[in-house]
């Protein structure tokens, strides 16, 4: 059976500012999911996740790659995704998101030349123009939106964060390993 060929490309000035990224700052409404805010009747909050981007978190992370998640708002459901796809790095309920992603920053050894960001909104700028690499779904907001390297093509909570882990794979040379991997 001949090997899979990577149908991705990324632009090569990008690619090259990702190459020095080794930990990934997430949000979480509008980012890891559609934004939407949905409550039962007894007041639980409930997320939507998709699996192309729990994978993309994993593969981040057999890259050596660390995703990290920076989030306002705190949920069990939030709490449940980050644990079955093994996030341990996570400041949760945190409106000032500069100083938690500089803790986990701190606890990893690295400083901002070495992480990527993705956000959709205003709490999200601090960390997106610090990152050596920002990103945002194409709704984010328009601030967020101008000072993104990269917008995606896929919408927040369907692909969005798989698409910035597979330019991040790409960049570290592991996409095709990855790819070749899932085909056997």
């Amino acid at each position: 059976m001949e090997p899979l060929r990577p149908v991705l490309s990324f632009p090569p000035t990008l690619l090259l500012r990702a190459q020095p990224v080794r930990v990934v700052f997430f949000d979480v409404d509008g980012v890891l999911t559609d934004g939407s805010l949905y409550f039962s009747e007894a007041g639980e909050t409930l997320k939507r996740f998709h699996t192309l981007d729990g994978l993309g978190l994993q593969m981040l992370k057999r890259a050596g790659i660390t995703p990290a998640v920076v989030s306002g708002r705190d949920s069990a459901a939030l709490r449940l995704r980050l644990s079955a796809l093994g996030v341990v790095h996570a400041r949760l309920g945190t409106e000032d998101k500069a100083p938690a992603a500089e803790a986990i920053l701190a606890e990893l050894g690295l400083d901002w030349s070495a992480a990527a960001a993705m956000g959709d909104d205003w709490p999200d700028l601090p960390l997106l123009r610090r990152a050596a690499l920002a990103a945002a779904p194409p709704t984010a907001h328009a601030e967020v939106l101008a000072v993104a390297h990269h917008v995606t093509e896929r919408p927040p909570g369907a692909g969005a964060v798989r698409e910035l882990c597979d330019l991040l794979l790409v960049a570290h040379g592991a996409y095709a390993r990855e790819l070749e991997a899932a085909a056997r």
